[in-house]
């Protein structure tokens, strides 16, 4: 076993060995299918500490030659699928961290890829010391010499693949060097049974073609079909949390928010693991990177960026065309480029089937606040910061100073957020009570009774003593008639369960005199 060529087990034995382990092994059903067809060309982005190390290392344990899996794979899903016997430890592997030899190469890209090659060539000369010439220098020479003597192909498994594009955001000469040495190294070579490549961001696009067009992309923006593979899935992290006895609601409202088709939920696996592992819910996948990197993009000063943020801050939604990303970090032409960018990224989840995006869950949404806490975005943060009274009133039934609050909020977001609608104003109300998440489950436009509630507040576990509230909106009409909809409507049988106080809040706001109305009624329920 060497470092490159079949460096066995031990890195997936490390992951199995773990406390908290969810098995994916049934990635390895897909990889097989696609063996050495058109499609066994790869690439599979994720944010960052998504498990894609994870999964790199349980394909080289799986399939290099060299060392015996077997035993290690006992009792996980891939055992099942009749191709596990054909391909279990039957190939040469060729793994390679790309960030190891950026590294080593103190960030130079050409010395990185002539150190790839080196290294590699190394290894591959003590085990096939008889197929290659002493005088050879080139990865695909070397490749192709021992494929044809032996008969046996290579699978190629990529870790890190895009750091040079992360890192080097502003080198275009030196990217397009290492995409070519990539292209050079597999495409149409008789020696690649199999390539799996993972980074963050998928292949680099150079006008309206790709450098490696040969890929299957699986992203963040469409995944299918190894969604379930992304992350875990809510059914695997609904059966953690009971397993641990935690509350599941909470790890909905910290964790979740990742959308895919046929509304499959994943979360995020750090902050999950992290989670349980110290029995706290808390940001611990973005304390992983500072917030100027976020700051840098919500920052740029495209036309609408700063209003889809605030939008989405307020749990609403940004319409989004993701085509004219160039995947990569420095090349922007409008809002929705830099958006598509934070869907990678992991700070923005994206609805295929709506061609939407937002704000995934509380822990993004935190490092959204934290990042423009110290940006010039002074008016979103008067607003937020003044929530805490505002729910205060709110809950004192002093609905001239909610009213009044209201319009506050509304004159700090109206050079950002545009007011026309009663989509915006729901967007603002969620604004304005925005420290109203440390003590409620907030849930807009929740299906109840005859029709949807705009706004459904449910106290957390944390805060038994709160009421429910649940709020109706009105864009120029009455806050009375607000109220009245609540009733007629039933909108509390969206409180199904839930026995005490409830607030029925009705809020209008009149185009004419430019301000909110707050009406507050106060009922008893019972879960019976």
């Amino acid at each position: 076993m060497g470092i490159y060529l079949n460096p066995g087990n031990e890195g997936f034995r490390t992951s199995l060995r773990s406390k908290i382990y969810v098995d994916k092994t049934e990635l390895i059903a897909y990889t097989n299918d696609v063996f050495d067809t058109e499609q066994k060309f790869i690439c599979v982005s994720r944010p960052r500490r998504f498990g894609k190390t994870m999964a790199a290392k349980m394909l080289t344990a799986y399939y290099s030659c060299g060392c015996d899996s077997r035993e290690i794979f006992q009792g996980l899903e891939i055992t099942k699928h009749p191709s596990f016997d054909q391909h279990l430890n039957q190939y040469n592997v060729i793994f390679l961290n790309i960030q190891d030899f950026l590294s080593m190469a103190s960030g130079d890209v050409s010395n990185a890829i002539a150190l790839l090659q080196k290294r590699v060539l190394r290894e591959l000369r003590k085990s096939y010391p008889d197929f290659i010439e002493p005088e050879e220098v080139w990865l695909t020479n070397a490749f192709s010499d021992i494929a044809s003597s032996t008969g046996k192909g290579f699978i190629f498994i990529v870790d890190e693949w895009d750091c040079i594009f992360r890192e080097k955001k502003d080198n275009l000469d030196a990217q397009k060097d290492y995409l070519d040495f990539l292209r050079a190294l597999w495409k149409d070579k008789p020696y690649v049974n199999l390539v799996y490549m993972t980074g963050i961001l998928p292949v680099k696009k150079y006008g309206t073609h790709s450098a490696l067009n040969m890929f299957d992309e699986f992203s963040m923006i469409d995944a299918e079909p190894l969604t379930s593979y992304t992350g875990f899935t809510e059914a695997e992290t609904k059966a953690l949390y009971e397993k641990y006895n935690m509350d599941f609601q909470d790890a909905k409202r910290w964790y979740d928010g990742y959308r895919f088709a046929g509304d499959l939920h994943i979360y995020n696996p750090k902050s999950v693991v992290d989670s349980l592992r110290r029995k706290h819910f808390s940001s611990y996948w973005t304390q992983t990177e500072t917030y100027e990197a976020l700051r840098i993009y919500i920052d740029m000063n495209f036309d609408g960026l700063k209003d889809a943020i605030v939008l989405m801050l307020g749990g609403g939604r940004c319409e989004i065309d993701t085509s004219s990303f160039t995947n990569d970090m420095t090349t922007f032409q409008v809002k929705d480029d830099v958006l598509t960018l934070l869907i990678h990224l992991g700070y923005l989840a994206y609805d295929a089937k709506r061609s939407e995006v937002f704000i995934p869950n509380e822990e993004i949404r935190s490092e959204f606040v934290r990042s423009i806490r110290v940006s010039d975005w002074q008016e979103v943060m008067k607003s937020i910061n003044a929530s805490k009274a505002l729910l205060e009133a709110t809950l004192n039934g002093d609905t001239d100073t909610v009213a009044a609050g209201l319009d506050s909020v509304h004159m700090d977001t109206t050079s950002i957020l545009s007011y026309n609608n009663e989509n915006s104003l729901s967007c603002v109300i969620s604004l304005a009570y925005y420290s109203a998440r440390n003590y409620y489950y907030l849930k807009r436009e929740l299906p109840a009774g005859k029709g949807f509630a705009d706004m459904v507040f449910t106290p957390r576990s944390n805060s038994p003593d709160k009421p429910a509230m649940i709020v109706e909106l009105k864009w120029d009409h009455s806050a009375q008639g607000a109220i009245q909809q609540i009733k007629e409507k039933q909108y509390v049988k969206a409180l199904e369960g839930y026995s005490g106080t409830v607030f029925l809040i009705g809020i209008n706001y009149n185009k004419d005199t430019k301000h909110h109305e707050c009406l507050i009624e106060k009922i008893e329920i019972s879960s019976s």
